[in-house]
């Protein structure tokens, strides 16, 4: 018999930044959390256009093991400046707004 406990203890809310809830401090949490959100991007327009990995690497201007790594979600290998950069070359646009 397993013994595991599955029971959930805690639900992030839509509005509340994971990170920080992980315990990363508030500014590190905000760049993570906007890497991630523009990884989910890059990784959705790949799925959405159905290509294999070398074929974005050619749009988006990486070697095909960097798409791996957005494919991953290896936040810690890019900037923000470069997800943007690979958005852009997808065609998306990508806004900025400050609260």
């Amino acid at each position: 018999m397993n013994n595991t406990d599955t029971s959930i203890t805690h639900v992030t809310s839509s509005d509340s930044n994971i990170f920080e809830e992980l315990g990363f401090s508030e500014q590190e949490a905000t760049k993570l959390k906007i890497k991630a959100q523009l990884m989910c991007s890059i990784s959705e327009w790949i799925k959405d256009k159905e290509l294999k990995q070398e074929d974005a690497s050619h749009v988006l201007q990486i070697t095909r093991p960097r798409v791996s790594d957005v494919m991953r979600g290896k936040s810690s290998k890019f900037t923000i400046d470069a997800l943007i950069d690979m958005l852009e070359r997808t065609g998306k646009h990508v806004t900025l707004q400050v609260s």
